[in-house]
């Protein structure tokens, strides 16, 4: 009798799974329902995480430390926030209004730019709308060569620059005026640059989203009674793509606070004359890669940071799909 008990415990044991073949059996299983998209998703994790995640990791541990890129980082604590704040007249006088006006000026300046041509160029027919589409798209692929040529050359401050010598013929100005080193103009020519080459991807995005609006929309808000154009943008075209709206607005937003080298470039100098056309990042590559204090450079970029995760929220908020 035990003899039997036992040849059937062994048999139901022999049969039964074990929980390690258990567990092995389930991750085969998830393997090979989930294995393909996660390894395609691999590469950009690890690019994410290379150069994204750890990047900002390390701008925030050095932000509490005095790194001098010589010497190893000493720890400081709040210091570098505390001098930023109380002790930084450049940055509070001057960089962070010049970055604000530049990003309420050039953000939403460029974003409804953006959106008012795409939604003019999707009127269009295929082939001009095509044509016209890469003509105001080129400009945001070459930028600073055509910073480099064609903006110094217009605002030269000799009299052979164009927009002088315009003036100069018409007898509006006797002797030409230094556009690009005089604080009056150097922010102005900033924006009016920054704003010719804003349509970028966040532009193409727009064009897409609202060529992938069904027509039946239009025709059904038409036999309702809905007549005007205006009704149709805000009633139907900009509901209908919210996912391009909002991916334009943080496109618009990361591009206007990134924006550095155009203030340096029209100007020559870092920092800019007078520091009128000195933004964020300018002042963070004074502090980290000509005054070599990346403790305090690094506090500046996490401040940066933080603006454009609360003004990426907002957009968030206003183009989400819980708005």
């Amino acid at each position: 009798m035990q003899t039997e008990l036992h040849r059937e415990s062994t048999a139901q044991a022999l049969s039964e799974p074990r929980y390690g073949n258990g567990i092995s059996k389930a991750f085969r299983d998830w393997l090979s329902r989930e294995g393909g998209a996660y390894a395609f998703l691999t590469p950009y994790g690890l690019l994410f995480i290379i150069f994204i995640v750890v990047p900002v990791l390390a701008a925030i541990f050095l932000s509490f430390t005095f790194f001098d890129a010589i010497q190893p980082p000493r720890f400081i604590g709040l210091s570098n926030y505390i001098s930023l704040i109380t002790q930084d007249d450049t940055f509070m006088k001057y960089v962070l209004a010049n970055t604000i006006r530049f990003a309420v000026i050039v953000g939403p300046g460029g974003y409804a730019l953006a959106f008012l041509l795409a939604w003019m160029l999707a009127q269009l027919p295929r082939l001009p709308r095509t044509i016209f589409a890469l003509i105001l798209y080129s400009p945001s692929m070459t930028a600073s060569v055509a910073m480099a040529v064609v903006w110094k050359t217009l605002f030269s401050g000799d009299q052979t620059g164009y927009l002088n010598s315009f003036l100069m013929n018409l007898n509006l100005i006797r002797e030409p005026i230094q556009w690009l080193t005089s604080p009056q103009y150097l922010m102005t020519i900033m924006m009016v640059v920054t704003l010719w080459s804003s349509m970028g991807i966040g532009f193409l995005a727009m064009l897409a989203g609202i060529l992938e609006i069904s027509p039946e929309l239009y025709e059904a808000a038409a036999i309702d009674g809905m007549t005007s154009r205006w009704q149709e943008i805000f009633f139907i075209t900009i509901p209908s793509m919210r996912p391009q709206m909002l991916f334009g607005a943080v496109m618009a937003i990361v591009g206007t606070f990134q924006a550095g080298a155009i203030g340096v470039t029209l100007s020559g100098a870092n920092p800019t004359p007078q520091y009128a056309g000195q933004l964020i990042v300018n002042h963070i590559e004074d502090y980290g890669f000509l005054r070599y204090e990346m403790g305090y450079a690094a506090a500046v970029s996490v401040v940066l940071l933080l603006m454009v995760l609360f003004f990426s929220r907002v957009a968030t908020r206003l183009f989400g799909s819980e708005a």
